[in-house]
């Protein structure tokens, strides 16, 4: 652990799962000092002062108008406000969850990004729908149905400043996808049907990100599965071929055996 990471305070969210506080008239929490959090926070800085700057995870990042920040929980903040106006939303990790699955912000929070004219004004008014909710009855349905608009926004925005955010989503719907249909679904267009791109594009997000196609990702599960099932199952070679897809015992021996350098029965054998 890095030495200046030791001895950080944690700030945690006490009786409430959602707070909404302004920069300039109150905050859920007390900025002045080196912290992280149980949960997550969106600020959202409408004004800033010139330089204005805050430090995550120990990088220093210059602050403009209309830029958000999502911190993850466990990310190390720092900041020092002077006068900055805008918008603090502290959320609780089950309720982050459902407003936003984009797996890169559930694990490591964002850097400030900006937010176009549009996308800011779409912003404020559901910001000041739920300023108001959060003032007046407060009811948590329909303060999360305002959330998850507002995220759909603001990650629309991350994803358009940082198109390898999208791949990496499309990777991991991918590994989904391969997980649940893997037995009955062996060819890569449908999988590329399903995310809705093209197969070489898919193939090519695949190649960046994992230095392998996906044909390789279906068949390696399918080899896992293979020697789950020879290793500790009481199914023959057939009916492990027959339950993994094949219509053929002997086509998945040789499958098998490609991927292995064994034969199932072989494999079998020397876990028994």
């Amino acid at each position: 652990m890095n030495p200046s990471e030791k001895n950080i305070p944690t700030h945690h969210l006490t009786s409430e799962q959602f707070q909404l506080m302004t920069l300039d008239t109150g905050h859920p929490e007390n900025f002045n000092d080196v912290h992280r959090h149980n949960f997550f926070e969106i600020i959202w800085f409408s004004h800033v002062k010139e330089n204005s700057s805050l430090e995550l995870d120990f990088e220093s990042h210059i602050l403009k108008n209309n830029q958000i920040c999502i911190i993850a929980p466990g990310q190390v903040f720092n900041m020092k406000l002077r006068g900055e106006k805008g918008y603090v939303l502290a959320v609780s990790r089950e309720i982050f969850k459902e407003a936003s699955d984009i797996e890169t912000i559930l694990t490591g929070g964002t850097c400030p990004f900006s937010l176009d004219p549009q996308s800011g004004e779409t912003c404020s008014t559901i910001i000041s729908l739920m300023e108001k909710e959060y003032n007046g009855s407060s009811r948590l349905d329909l303060l999360k149905s305002y959330l998850r608009a507002f995220c759909i926004i603001i990650t629309e925005q991350i994803s358009l400043q940082n198109p390898s955010i999208n791949d990496r989503q499309r990777i991991q719907e991918l590994v989904s996808l391969i997980e649940e249909h893997y037995t009955a679904e062996k060819d890569t267009r449908f999988y590329a049907d399903q995310i809705k791109i093209s197969t070489h594009h898919l193939n090519d997000i695949v190649r960046l990100s994992r230095g392998t196609t996906v044909k390789k990702m279906i068949a390696q599960r399918l080899v896992l599965e293979a020697k789950r099932e020879l290793s500790f199952g009481a199914l023959t070679v057939k009916e492990i071929a027959f339950k993994l897809g094949f219509s053929d015992a002997s086509y998945f021996s040789r499958f098998f055996k490609k991927h292995t350098g064994r034969n199932p029965e072989g494999f079998k054998e020397g876990k028994a």
